[in-house]
């Protein structure tokens, strides 16, 4: 469903955001791209969806490559992101309606897919009121309809949980497990370690552009001698300090 050939970006001389990262995603699956804060995985995001060209190396999602088919991944891709904003004087109906109009969507489609995910997302009560007048908690179901709603075999979710409290981060853990029923191949971004290991099938560290382990929980405990994920990244940090000989 995913798949990154040795995708690598530079910018400039002297900094290699991504370094040949190499890794497939099945349908089901809830693969966790996981790292510190300039790890390269918004960075990675953004070439798999074709917003940013890779030095090198190649995305590809259903046999279609980003670089040669740009608008046909945008299809079959749905992006959640705590950075996502809304169209404040619009309503929920309204922004499905412009959405599915840009993925050139029926009006039938539209009318259907919108009652569908009312329900199942729970937004059903706002569902004509101004997103501007809509709590954190709802323009939160609203983002997550919205990835869903041209029914994309992939969704990405770019630190999901940033900013809400334990009943908003239960909302995205629910979603999760929907996307995993419904075949969904999924990528989580995320630096909230603990997290992921409630989310996530199997896990890719990647530290300074490079992956450095791959593998569900078990194998990931079995290759580092670490019991958790944290203590895995801990471990990549001390380790590079050591090379850079830092104290």
């Amino acid at each position: 469903m995913i798949v990154l050939e040795e995708l690598t970006k530079q910018f400039g001389e002297d900094v290699t955001a991504v370094d040949r990262l190499s890794l497939s995603v099945s349908p089901g699956e809830v693969y966790g791209l996981l790292g510190p804060n300039g790890a390269g995985k918004t960075t990675t995001l953004r070439m798999v969806l074709g917003l940013l060209e890779p030095t090198s190396g190649e995305a590809s999602i259903h046999g279609f490559r980003s670089s040669e088919d740009p608008t046909e991944i945008k299809r079959r891709i749905g992006l959640v992101s705590a950075s996502a904003g809304h169209y404040q004087w619009l309503t929920p109906r309204e922004t499905f309606e412009y959405f599915g109009c840009g993925y050139g969507m029926t009006d039938d489609a539209v009318r259907s897919r919108i009652d569908d995910l009312a329900e199942t997302m729970a937004i059903v009560d706002f569902l004509d009121r101004r997103c501007a007048h809509l709590s954190t908690g709802q323009q939160q179901r609203v983002t997550l309809a919205r990835a869903l709603f041209h029914d994309p075999p992939v969704v990405l979710l770019d630190e999901p949980t940033r900013g809400l409290d334990v009943v908003g981060a239960q909302v995205v853990f629910d979603y999760v497990g929907r996307l995993r029923d419904e075949g969904k191949a999924v990528v989580v971004c995320t630096h909230q370690l603990e997290e992921a290991e409630r989310l996530c099938d199997r896990f890719g560290l990647l530290h300074r552009g490079r992956l450095r382990h791959e593998g569900d929980l078990e194998e990931l405990r079995t290759s580092t001698g670490r019991r958790t994920l944290v203590e895995m990244f801990l471990a990549l940090l001390e380790a590079d300090r050591s090379v850079d000989g830092e104290p």
